[in-house]
């Protein structure tokens, strides 16, 4: 089964009740028992429903896993993945990566002695010299957030799995339609399932599918000890995005693509950012391991300062200021106080995370309408 096959038909069956074509909301907490531990399956939400176990059978197709376990946010779905982890382990992460990532990292699981290192990860030789014998996990963004930096997963992973060390992708910014990690060697692959894979800024959702059947049973304990579940309209949510996410994420590409190279020629913008580019330090990498470049953009302007980003931030009208990305909206924001304020000023410099940088989520609407929208707020700096 092909990808935009498998996701509209992968894990999905009329319900055999009544033949509804859609996967019906199991809005119930409970589940009558025949017996004691006599039962359909389901003995109580919080462990199994039917709407969460499509729609995990439907993301296990789309990312080439065994097995999928979904979670209330991406954030709990990272949580479930760091909860595998045991005092004294060591993880090895990509030094550019999402605000929240960082501030569960370093403020709740470092204080239970699990040490986090963010190394540059650009070059796949950079992670050799920081793998030791308590590494466990190495954690990928790419492209990341915001830098759009490319991270080469086969060759991270071969290193990795070379040494017995679990790797995980998170695959927000790609989705399954551009990228799929596993294929490439990963042990997990995770989403904020909020982003592409719902698409339409209406529910918090995260996920991990993995290759693994032991850490797939880990992660399915997890999430019915922890309980941190997502409820059958969250599911159904995401389930129905889904069907959609190859036509909008390919609308969104050719969006961003338009996007970025109208930003490249603009004379109040510094640098892009964009994976699509031939000058881009990974560009290549992008190209062997993405089916396109992505729907996000990030710039920095001329005037390096939060005053000249705020005039942009400000003046648009289509592109709305929101935290959050991979809608069908296009979205602005500025990571410094927004999705990575939670990161210390010096550790953002670090990455080229300026007080000027912007960040886009380019949506599907006409291209025509949002290069003029950011024009004009552009020309209001």
């Amino acid at each position: 089964m092909r990808f935009n096959t498998k996701v509209i038909h992968a894990g999905i069956e009329p319900d055999p009740s009544t033949g509804a074509i859609m996967t019906p909301i199991f809005q119930t907490s409970t589940y009558v028992q025949d017996a004691p531990g006599q039962h359909k399956g389901y003995a109580y939400a919080r462990s199994q429903n039917p709407t969460r176990a499509a729609l995990e059978a439907n993301l296990t197709a789309l990312e080439n896993g065994v097995g999928a376990v979904c979670y209330s946010s991406g954030l709990a779905a990272m949580d479930a993945i760091l909860r595998m982890l045991n005092p004294g382990d060591e993880v090895v992460a990509t030094n550019d990566l999402y605000g929240g990532s960082y501030r569960l990292m370093t403020k709740l699981f470092s204080k239970y002695g699990i040490k986090m290192v963010f190394v540059d990860l650009s070059e796949a030789g950079n992670i050799i010299a920081h793998i030791t014998n308590k590494t466990k996990l190495v954690w990928l963004e790419t492209p990341t957030n915001p830098m759009l930096n490319i991270v080469d997963i086969e060759a991270i992973c071969s290193i990795a799995n070379e040494k017995g060390i679990w790797s995980c992708v998170d695959n927000t910014f790609a989705s399954p339609y551009l990228q799929n990690p596993l294929d490439l060697g990963a042990t997990m692959v995770m989403h904020s399932a909020t982003k592409y894979l719902g698409g339409h800024s209406d529910v918090i959702h995260g996920c991990v599918i993995t290759s693994d059947k032991g850490i797939h049973e880990e992660l399915k304990f997890i999430q019915n000890a922890a309980g941190a579940v997502p409820g059958p309209q969250d599911c159904f949510l995401i389930l129905r995005g889904i069907k959609t996410l190859h036509i909008r994420v390919e609308r969104a590409c050719q969006n961003a693509e338009s996007i970025a190279r109208f930003l490249k020629s603009h004379d109040k913008v510094s640098k892009v950012y964009w994976p699509g580019f031939e000058d881009h330090p990974n560009h290549e990498i992008a190209k062997k391991q993405m089916k396109h470049f992505g729907g996000m953009v990030s710039f920095d302007l001329v005037e390096n300062n939060i005053k000249a980003a705020n005039k942009v931030l400000s003046n648009t009208h289509y592109f709305s200021l929101a935290e959050s990305l991979g809608g069908v909206e296009s979205l602005i924001g500025h990571p410094a106080t927004m999705t990575h304020a939670s990161i210390p000023k010096e550790e953002r410099l670090k990455v080229g995370l300026t007080d000027s940088l912007i960040r886009l989520s380019v949506g599907i609407e006409d291209i025509s309408d949002l290069k003029s929208d950011l024009d004009t707020a552009l020309n209001a700096i």
